[in-house]
């Protein structure tokens, strides 16, 4: 085939996918804040979920972040927004990681604690995206209520988007869940003997 041809084939296979592109775009006529679940086993949910808060940051959107289990070791995104992004509603459990602590009272009490942070950042029409990192894990062990979270969601300010991330999540929060992205895990250099790198993995 000539490169005329090729040229000809590449402009109306580039067409079509045009037409298609723009009458999806026709067809999203609702405009309100979503709700978004990054899960599966692979590495990158709360990295995506800060780059949606960086995104926000970008056109000077209000945001809050509540990280549930982190918060024992420094990581370069609470760096981030402590230091360059003090105006950032910012809150962490602070207790690590559940299998570190080893004591579910304490951990029942923790994420009550921070859960009220949540709800706070979940009624405040100011605030257009709130990230709630690691909430699944609340689920999954049953450290909260999941009606009363799917409540909270529901009846948050129409604007306002969340994001939620962790492994699992449970059937309900995909169901209320606009967007639900499931990041697999193919390969971890962890497994191979490689040490987490500053920058990279926190």
């Amino acid at each position: 085939m000539d490169n005329e041809k090729k040229a000809a084939k590449h402009k109306a296979s580039m067409e079509k996918q045009k037409s298609n592109v723009d009458a999806n775009i026709e067809r999203a006529d609702v405009e309100r804040g979503l709700v978004l679940l990054l899960t599966g086993d692979g590495k990158g949910k709360s990295s995506s979920a800060f780059g949606m808060a960086i995104r926000s940051l970008g056109y000077d959107y209000k945001v809050g972040i509540v990280q549930f289990i982190k918060g024992e070791i420094l990581s370069g995104e609470e760096i981030f927004i402590r230091d360059k992004h003090p105006e950032v509603a910012f809150y962490q459990m602070g207790t690590g990681f559940t299998w570190n602590t080893q004591d579910r009272d304490g951990d029942i009490a923790a994420a009550e604690k921070t859960w009220q942070q949540a709800l706070t950042m979940l009624q405040d029409e100011s605030l257009h995206l709130v990230v709630l990192d690691e909430i699944t894990y609340m689920l999954a062990y049953k450290y909260l209520d999941e009606d009363m979270i799917i409540d909270a969601i529901n009846n948050r300010p129409t604007e306002q988007t969340v994001v939620l991330t962790g492994r699992g999540g449970g059937k309900a929060i995909r169901e209320l869940a606009d967007t639900v992205s499931e990041i697999n895990d193919v390969k971890h250099a962890f497994r191979a003997g490689l040490k987490a790198r500053k920058g990279v993995d926190f």
